[in-house]
């Protein structure tokens, strides 16, 4: 489901010296480039002024419940008092909420969010060609007008096989005509929004979500967390060239296993403090932390890239216990409006 450790990414190249120098071609090509056509949307230009304001100053996470499993088809369902756990524990540091799917519980997720004081949440549709999904992601910002700042109708769609660019501009395109208030992204790995064949589907997209992960790049094992964290901002200004709404990083990070990887909780929280330190969230751009919670029956979900992949199970700020890694520490505390609610964390909160 994460970005292809085998794909031959364009702009993927190994080595230290590599990676400056690509770093210093993107911020050449950004400089000489005249940008992007900007196309208006009036109607969804709140919500998308609302979704820009948390990117600027606030902070997005990607959530699903620790609650939730799935195996092949077969959901575990969330449960609202355990989403409310979750939520109550990531409140302090995040105010905006991505999620991955529509049903099987995260139909609960709006209400305990609006609840708990957040500001922004992009609901994530799964399958948006599943009538039933998309159904619930638009109860969901009808019911929440407020806080649903947009849809992502589909993750890594493209990127799989399950689903032509063309497939999804017509899809957005029939979704815009029924909430035509409501800002609409899709998300795949940054690579397919390089292609010539997505800029149709990139023109009817109010806002764009990729992922960028370095550690599938040949170049990561032996590259600094400086590195690795100007990779992410070098793709995010190559798409800027591209793309005129917001671009948000759903996805980047370090899993905290295997340690034979090279993925530790020490190596996870030195990317972070390196990404915030290079890369200042703004109304244009921003990166939300990838992902919330570990999640272990992602070792065996299904994956865009053959094998066993044990890293998946590993990508949280949190363990599937809700206690905290190490990264959590450096990740201040949000200033929190007088007229949100917010309740102390619960659960453990020492990560062993």
């Amino acid at each position: 489901m994460r970005t292809d450790r085998r794909a031959l990414l364009h702009y993927a190249l190994s080595g230290a010296a590599a990676v400056a120098v690509w770093v210093a071609r993107g911020a050449l090509a950004h400089a000489t480039s005249g940008g992007p056509k900007c196309a208006q949307r009036g109607a969804a230009q709140p919500a998308l002024e609302r979704l820009q304001t948390v990117m600027a100053g606030g902070r997005f996470v990607a959530y699903e419940p620790t609650s939730l499993s799935m195996h092949g088809d077969q959901a575990t369902p969330a449960d609202p008092a355990s989403i409310r756990q979750d939520l109550r524990e990531l409140r302090s540091r995040f105010d905006g909420l991505i999620t991955y799917g529509a049903l099987n519980g995260h139909e609960a997720i709006p209400g305990i969010a609006a609840e708990l004081g957040f500001r922004a949440l992009i609901v994530g549709v799964w399958d948006p060609f599943n009538r039933a999904e998309l159904e619930a992601a638009l109860t969901a910002a009808r019911l929440h007008p407020r806080l649903v700042v947009g849809l992502s109708l589909g993750n890594e769609m493209i990127f799989s096989g399950r689903r032509r660019p063309e497939d999804l501009g017509s899809l957005v395109a029939s979704v815009r005509g029924r909430a035509p208030a409501l800002p609409l992204s899709t998300t795949e790995p940054f690579h397919i929004f390089y292609g010539p064949s997505t800029l149709a589907l990139q023109s009817e997209l109010d806002f764009l979500l990729v992922n960028v992960h370095p550690v599938f790049q040949p170049w990561f094992r032996t590259a600094s967390a400086a590195q690795a964290a100007a990779f992410v901002v070098d793709v995010v200004r190559r798409l800027g060239e591209r793309f005129c709404g917001p671009i948000l990083v759903k996805e980047t990070g370090v899993p905290t296993e295997p340690a034979s990887a090279g993925f530790t909780p020490a190596r996870q929280a030195e990317f972070y403090a390196a990404l915030r330190a290079g890369f200042a969230p703004s109304q244009r751009s921003a990166f939300a932390y990838f992902a919330a919670f570990d999640a272990p029956w992602r070792v065996a979900d299904a994956q865009a890239s053959p094998g066993v992949h044990p890293e998946e199970a590993h990508w949280g700020l949190y363990d599937e216990r809700r206690r905290a890694k190490p990264v959590v520490a450096a990740i201040p505390n949000l200033e929190v409006s007088p007229a949100a609610t917010i309740l102390p964390p619960t659960g453990l909160h020492r990560y062993d």
